[in-house]
């Protein structure tokens, strides 16, 4: 058993919108590992994530005395305000709710192919042929996002 209680090799499909920038990079690693062993044959990974080139292009395209604040808003990077109470300090550094990486197509291709993932390809809203992932996509998690859908 893996991180989670599924059997290896059980899954048809695995679904996350909006998690793994939440990892750190070493993380990530054991996550596309873990999450590729989980998949049956033919079973399919599919995710959408914050895309970081369209904030990097957003940035430069708008060089202005916002944009830097825009950018760190926009990939979760930056921190407006730092907990001062002990349950605010405690629930940043317990917690796991800011983004630690981020990631564009070519890198994250990269990663999913070193972990094991074949025939990767960027995803969009709702083109799945697999029938259950349509049924958990938000168009609003897709928007100026990056998806992903590849198998084993």
């Amino acid at each position: 058993m893996l991180g989670l209680p599924v059997n290896p090799n059980s899954c048809k499909g695995v679904y996350c919108s909006h998690v793994l920038e939440h990892f750190s990079h070493e993380d990530l690693k054991i996550a596309l590992r873990n999450t590729h062993a989980l998949l049956a044959e033919e079973g399919r990974f599919r995710f959408v994530l914050p895309d970081l080139r369209y904030y990097a292009v957003r940035y430069m395209d708008d060089y202005s005395a916002v944009s830097a604040c825009e950018f760190m808003k926009g990939t979760g990077l930056g921190q407006w305000r730092r907990g001062k109470k002990l349950g605010e300090f405690l629930a940043e550094w317990l917690g796991n709710t800011r983004h630690r990486w981020m990631w564009d197509f070519a890198s994250m291709q990269a990663e999913l192919a070193d972990a094991g993932f074949r025939n990767i390809r960027k995803a969009f809203f709702n083109d799945s042929e697999d029938p259950m992932f349509l049924r958990v996509e938000e168009k609003e998690r897709w928007e100026n996002c990056l998806g992903f859908e590849c198998g084993i």
